[in-house]
């Protein structure tokens, strides 16, 4: 018997991985997500922009970036480690104060109310 595949082994073929729904992330708040073994933070800020970026606090190897502070530095959209607080800025993972502690920024969209990350880089 031919059974249609699972939706999340068509979405994961693309590259693009469902981790919630829009809804489960409040404004200004992140979470966390497992996407292809790694631990992601997914961050929505407002009502509509979306970031992610690895979770994974380089500096004390805990996985807790998307518990961290969202805020502004300048122009700079950032999150605060709820560890050692350096800022990481959401579009690029830039860590602020030390480069070397920057981590992986990924591609991450809406569609139809969910949630998507790309560990491919955006176009």
């Amino acid at each position: 018997m031919n059974m249609p595949a699972p939706e999340w082994t068509l979405e994961a073929a693309t590259g693009w991985t469902p981790v919630c729904r829009l809804d489960d992330i409040l404004p200004d708040t992140g979470v966390c997500a497992r996407v292809q073994g790694r631990h992601v933070a997914v961050f929505r800020v407002g009502a509509d922009r979306l970031y992610a970026i690895d979770n994974v606090d380089p500096k004390s190897g805990a996985s807790v970036l998307s518990r961290g502070l969202v805020g502004n530095l300048g122009e700079r959209i950032v999150v605060a480690s709820p560890l050692y607080k350096n800022h990481f800025d959401l579009a690029t993972g830039e860590c602020v104060e030390a480069a070397e502690h920057s981590v992986r920024a990924h591609a991450v969209r809406a569609d139809d109310g969910r949630v998507f990350v790309s560990l491919a880089p955006s176009a």
